[in-house]
């Protein structure tokens, strides 16, 4: 795994990056954490107890850490993009099946306009993050640098994800809150999307510098 520890004598810019086998003697996992969603994917505390790493694991430069790490984050942003996506698309054709099954006062909830209007805001804010993430995906695949790009789409993703599944859930009325119904865990994951890979307020930080430069 990549280790970014930093290097006293460099300080305050000593920040570097070290391949650390995970067989390494002294390197440990702690229990995995208990999250409120994404349970597909585990974190843990990392134990490192006089872990040797040879200088010939170490990732580009003494010191290059946080160019290094900073690098990564515009990708990994356009990933929580697509994520947020997804989870929304999903979100959004299980409101519209459900709508046109259910029935309240003999006629198919699909019908009312006050749910036509969520399913409406829904696919109306899928459309606009993918094309957000699809035009940051492809300016980063033409090599170009896509901080504020990045930034925008998860930004704008993420919230609207979130937005997505709220609405997912009123659709699905008393059924939408309880744990067996497939709106929780999406409501679940939607919230992380605001929060890893830099939060929203950070993508608003990253965006008015960009336009402010």
């Amino acid at each position: 795994m990549v280790v970014f520890a930093n290097i006293p004598t460099l300080a305050p810019r000593g920040m570097t990056a070290f391949i650390v086998e995970t067989n390494a003697s002294g390197f440990s996992r702690g229990p995995q954490y208990k999250k409120l969603g994404m349970h597909g994917a585990t974190n843990a505390e990392l134990i490192f107890d006089n872990v040797r790493v040879p200088a010939s694991n170490r990732l580009g430069d003494e010191g290059k850490g946080m160019r290094i790490c900073l690098a990564t984050l515009d990708e990994g942003r356009l990933g929580i993009a697509a994520q947020s996506v997804g989870i929304g698309q999903a979100v959004l054709e299980r409101a519209i099946s459900y709508s046109k099954e259910r029935k309240q006062f003999g006629n198919l909830i699909s019908q009312n306009q006050a749910i036509q209007w969520m399913l409406v805001d829904m696919a109306t804010k899928v459309e606009a993050a993918r094309l957000l993430t699809y035009q940051a995906a492809c300016l980063y695949d033409e090599g170009a640098r896509v901080s504020k790009e990045a930034a925008m789409a998860k930004l704008y993703a993420s919230e609207a994800c979130l937005d997505i599944a709220i609405k997912g859930i009123q659709i699905f009325g008393g059924y939408g809150y309880m744990m067996d119904s497939p709106m929780q865990r999406y409501f679940r994951d939607a919230k992380l999307t605001q929060i890893y890979e830099g939060t929203s307020e950070v993508q608003r930080m990253v965006i008015a510098r960009a336009l402010l430069a």
